[in-house]
């Protein structure tokens, strides 16, 4: 059985994965095809999400690995949420920066190194409230009744010289 469109009540549901991957697979693909010209872009004063890619050391190969991902800023960090297409499993993008914290983005005014940390506490409440404030996620409470447990927000700090 395949699951309907997202809808807006409370009974959210989600595309089928294989549309969700596809629609990522067609990302990546305008990135390489445009040089990274079009598919990325920074927020907005309309409270529009910002799109960037990630890139990462791959926690076994130790290749490096690619993610398109939406982002707010917060100052000079960089804060995006951990989903999986709000499946309950962490994305291996999340397992490659908590084995590799140090990373880099491309965003739309160019590249930069960055540090990762996972936010918690009183620091992840006032960042997970920020992402509410946004166009773009939809209905995070109930996406995140998809996972069945928190959504990692993670931060991105500019990486310290040396």
């Amino acid at each position: 059985m395949t699951e309907p469109l997202i809808s807006r009540d409370r009974h959210t549901t989600l595309p089928p994965r294989r549309i969700i991957r596809l629609i990522w697979a067609a990302h990546r693909a305008l990135l390489r095809i445009t040089g990274n010209r079009i598919g990325l872009g920074l927020p907005t004063a309309d409270r529009r999400c910002g799109t960037m890619r990630l890139r990462t050391t791959g926690r076994r190969s130790g290749s490096e690995r690619a993610v398109v991902l939406n982002y707010i800023e917060d100052g000079d960090r960089l804060v995006t949420l951990a989903m999986n297409g709000w499946h309950p499993a962490d994305p291996a993008w999340l397992l490659n920066l908590r084995a590799h914290p140090v990373a880099a983005v491309d965003l739309a005014g160019g590249s930069r190194a960055v540090q990762a940390h996972e936010a918690g506490g009183a620091e992840r409440d006032r960042l997970w409230a920020l992402f509410h404030d946004y166009l773009g996620y939809g209905d995070l409470q109930a996406f995140t009744a998809h996972r069945g447990r928190e959504t990692p927000v993670v931060v991105l700090s500019p990486a310290r010289a040396g």
